[in-house]
């Protein structure tokens, strides 16, 4: 499994629009973020976990090394809109077949809502080609591949991670339900968020994200929806203990 970050950054991404602070205005590549997604690859088929504002950019950038015609599947982990924003420019991806996207039922009667032009019987030429289920809080399948949702709690909203293989991905929560961590035993590598060192009301600090994951005992594990609160990239990984790493944009790992 192939795993590439296509973004890493929160809500407003980094840099925010007109903050000067020390990571805002920092030369260093990693300090830039777009908002979070991930990229997966298993056997050549490709899911995409997340489709957020910058995804026209975020798809360029890895079609300058890399092109496929398709995405077998779409998990969406939440409707807030640096997670959902980017579903209209799903478009080049649809030209020969329907998109299958998967997200739990409230989110997918919100998507339908937002962008209830692509979901009209009788659609506008061009408008992107999209089936979109919903997921119930169990294992199911995509061509094949295993997922498992995982339960988290973003401040009050229930959301979802996900489980394939070794690999977790758990953005944008604040709590992990006691009843979700048998989800996440004997992991390779375990992806979550650190927004930054002082409280949030709806996410993890780094402090918190540290705890969960000396819990969970993954063998590698990687920082994800940080803000430029978070620090310089450079600066943070030297705090961080060996097995814990910070993810940028870009970033290609294996599992």
């Amino acid at each position: 499994m192939k795993v590439r970050f296509l973004g890493t950054g929160t809500s407003t991404g980094n840099p925010e629009i007109g903050c000067r602070c020390e990571v805002c205005t920092s030369t260093d590549e990693k300090d830039r973020r777009f908002r979070s997604s991930i990229l997966i690859e298993i056997d050549g088929k490709h899911i995409l976990i997340d489709c957020g504002p910058d995804f026209r950019m975020q798809i360029l950038e890895v079609f300058k090394t890399d092109s496929f015609e398709k995405w077998d599947g779409v998990l969406i982990t939440h409707e807030h809109y640096d997670h959902v924003g980017g579903l209209d420019d799903l478009r080049p991806f649809c030209r020969n077949e329907a998109v299958d996207i998967y997200a739990e039922d409230y989110v997918v009667r919100t998507i339908k809502s937002r962008i209830s032009y692509v979901f009209e019987e009788h659609k506008y030429p061009g408008l992107p080609n999209i089936r979109i289920s919903p997921v119930p809080n169990k294992s199911f399948s995509i061509k094949g591949i295993e997922i498992n949702p995982v339960r988290l709690m973003h401040g009050k909203l229930p959301i979802f991670g996900y489980r394939i293989g070794k690999l977790a991905y758990l953005t944008d929560l604040k709590t992990i339900p006691d009843e979700e961590y048998a989800k996440l035993e004997d992991l390779e590598v375990l992806i979550i968020n650190a927004l930054r060192e002082s409280e949030h009301i709806s996410h993890e600090t780094i402090d918190d994200a540290l705890k969960n994951i000396e819990r969970i005992k993954p063998a590698r594990a990687y920082l994800t929806h940080v803000s430029h609160h978070f620090g310089l990239h450079e600066k943070r990984q030297k705090m961080l203990p060996d097995h814990v790493f910070i993810a940028y944009d870009g970033l290609e790992i294996y599992v």
